[in-house]
């Protein structure tokens, strides 16, 4: 018998959870399936956190349920965007998502199939994130705008003159705001550098 999750929300004070949950019961039922747990929110759509869909997710990466199940799939995410990232989220653990109102149910051929173009969609979705993020960068250069940390200007001489003076390479960083490992960089540099002989 599969393990099923139960996600009801409402979001204003005169719709009932329990209206969505008999229905969901029923369907369990129905599917023979054990519902292990229900998460439930009341709360407005628009509202980005979600404690009862927090926990809900956070018990699918533990592994503690093999199928989702929602009354509407909009009672699920708080946008397009939201619902195709939970439903490729839940994909990728290997967990069903049945949704009764839409009659959409990934476990099947067709629900399948959906799941195949929300996976494209969320994958062209990060795509054009990843194109924008670097056509902004190469904007910047172009720009002039400098990306990315300063480089690290070095005084070396001062560094290799502090060290023949005695002091630490603890002290040397501290003195330079730089790496115990920097100091240790240019002092290793600086010794294999050959010497000017003198006439």
């Amino acid at each position: 018998m599969k393990r099923a999750a139960v996600y009801t929300r409402v979001s204003t004070v005169d719709q009932h959870l329990e209206t969505q949950l008999l229905d969901l019961r029923q369907m369990a039922a129905q599917r023979g399936l054990e519902i292990i747990q229900e998460y439930s929110d009341k709360i407005s759509g628009v509202k980005a956190r979600r404690p009862g869909l927090d926990q809900l997710m956070t018990d699918a990466r533990r592994g503690k349920f093999d199928v989702a199940l929602v009354w509407a799939s909009d009672r699920l995410a708080r946008s397009v965007k939201h619902f195709l990232e939970v439903l490729d989220e839940l994909n990728r653990l290997g967990i069903e998502y049945v949704s009764l109102r839409e009659n959409i149910d990934t476990g099947g051929p067709l629900g399948r199939a959906i799941i195949v173009i929300v996976a494209a969609i969320a994958e062209l979705e990060r795509s054009l994130i990843v194109e924008r993020v670097r056509a902004g960068m190469r904007r910047a250069k172009l720009d002039g705008t400098h990306i990315g940390r300063n480089p690290l200007i070095l005084d070396h001489e001062s560094i290799h003159r502090e060290r023949c003076q005695g002091q630490s390479i603890r002290q040397i960083a501290k003195g330079h705001r730089i790496s115990t490992a920097t100091v240790q960089r240019v002092l290793h540099r600086h010794a294999s550098t050959p010497q000017e002989k003198v006439a």
